[in-house]
């Protein structure tokens, strides 16, 4: 008796297919608490913030522009800008959103309102919703930055700062905060309009702007957030980075280099640890997180 399937399929191909699918729906589900991007691979993709700005290029990692867009909550956009030297990107404002800049790399003038103001790498600065602002590289070689975007809600009232609100991460001190262990350094940029421990307290969605620094061999100790969206980018050096748990509710860790960047999901397992060794660079890693609506901040 043949144990085949109409004519001319065996079984065991089609079992070992049933199996392969099975084991990729497993991946699937266990990958869905978050996104992962490698900045390099990213194509350019169209924006307000280069329209008709031959000397400007953005590339969409997570939100606006990007094809899983509609998995972010609060978060409207994530993604790099780069602005050539002698090029400028368009001058842009949003009515219903607040976004923060941080400048990886280059120098570069901000045009905010009627201002201007020199950026320079590690910069960081808040952008409020209906200020016009845009970039120009009047430098030699390119500036790089971190565009993020959050959601006003309709009817929440805005305050104007009084000035640009700007700073270097380089004039934030490092801290230790002890639920994250001890190899892990924090500098902690930007928070909330009411924080009292960040170095700019100018956000009304967005609720920690940070970066991490760990010592060789450091680890962020893996947690999760219940009810705030996460992102992660890898600035500098490699490790693993855990994004999520299996069936078996191990940490899923993933190896990854420099420009590496991840969105998780509220609840999603998150942490890292370097691979760097004594005497080399430290690991950086710029994260940003915001509630969702009706959700409790975290620490």
């Amino acid at each position: 008796m043949s144990t085949s399937i109409g004519t001319t399929t065996p079984l065991r191909w089609w079992l070992r297919l049933l199996l392969l699918l099975a084991a990729a729906a497993c991946l699937a589900a266990a990958d869905s608490g978050f996104l992962r991007r490698q900045v390099s691979d990213v194509q350019p993709r169209p924006d307000d913030l280069t329209a008709n700005t031959p000397g400007a290029s953005y590339k969409p990692l997570f939100g606006a522009g990007d094809l899983d867009a509609g998995q972010l909550k609060a978060v409207v956009r994530y993604g790099e800008l780069t602005v050539a030297p002698g090029g400028a990107s368009a001058v842009v404002s949003y009515p219903a959103e607040e976004q923060m800049y941080f400048v990886t790399e280059g120098s570069a003038t901000l045009l905010y309102a009627d201002e201007k103001a020199p950026l320079k790498k590690f910069d960081f600065l808040y952008l409020p919703p209906g200020v016009k602002h845009g970039i120009a590289n009047t430098s030699n070689a390119p500036v790089k930055v971190i565009v993020m975007g959050y959601q006003i809600a309709a009817g929440r009232t805005v305050e104007l700062p009084s000035k640009i609100m700007l700073a270097n991460a380089d004039d934030v001190p490092l801290q230790v905060l002890g639920q994250h262990g001890p190899t892990t350094q924090f500098k902690l940029l930007m928070g909330l309009t009411s924080s009292k421990r960040d170095k700019l307290a100018a956000a009304y969605v967005m609720n920690s702007l940070f970066l991490m620094d760990f010592a060789p061999g450091g680890t962020n100790i893996p947690h999760n957030h219940p009810a705030e969206e996460e992102m992660y980018l890898l600035v500098r050096g490699s490790g693993d980075m855990v994004a999520g748990r299996d069936a078996a509710g191990k940490d899923v860790r993933h190896p990854v280099t420099q420009g590496a960047a991840f969105f998780f999901k509220p609840g999603t397992q998150v942490g890292y640890y370097s691979n760097a060794k004594e005497g080399e660079a430290h690991d950086l890693i710029l994260a940003v997180r915001s509630n969702l609506p009706g959700g409790r901040r975290n620490p």
